[in-house]
């Protein structure tokens, strides 16, 4: 391990150890750990586990369990931008199948994943909360609602060319 990587591992150690430390709830908890590192990281990686069994005085397996529980933290750093398709029942009968279809060749995917160069992650949601917009698509939690597939492709598109958001 040269000295740049070791600085690197050290300085993100420092910003997770600061994310868990910093929380203001009067009960820290594991999990209100992992929240503060995944909102300051946008993901739990190795690094994170460990500080937080270390501040909690737990164990790396105790952590992980909570973790992997929740399907909402990820362990893989995200692309640039997120881009999230609402699948849930309005958007459903709205058509966000199509939706969906469009943005996946827009982007090259067929599930939920990163695009190869690290620009857009996309996730499935069963519900992003604009039922009345449906269907509904989220940049970054954005909402735009009402897109259609043509649209919704648009989007992901001009995504792979945006700067990153975080």
């Amino acid at each position: 391990m040269t000295t740049a990587s070791r600085e690197t591992g050290e300085k993100l150690r420092e910003r997770i150890r600061h994310a868990i430390s910093s929380q203001q709830q009067p009960t820290v908890t594991v999990l209100s750990s992992l929240l503060a590192v995944q909102d300051l990281l946008h993901y739990i990686p190795d690094e994170a586990v460990e500080e937080v069994a270390a501040f909690s005085k737990t164990s790396i397996n105790e952590v992980w369990s909570v973790a992997s529980f929740y399907t909402n933290f990820r362990f893989t750093p995200p692309g640039n931008v997120t881009l999230d398709v609402c699948w849930g029942p309005s958007c459903h009968l709205m058509g966000a199948q199509n939706v969906l279809k469009a943005v996946q060749d827009e982007l090259g995917l067929n599930e939920e994943a990163t695009t190869e160069d690290g620009t857009v992650t996309l996730r499935y949601s069963t519900c992003l909360g604009a039922c009345a917009n449906a269907p509904v698509v989220a940049v970054d939690h954005h909402m735009r609602g009402r897109v259609t597939p043509v649209s919704a492709a648009q989007i992901a598109a001009s995504l792979r060319k945006a700067p990153p958001s975080h």
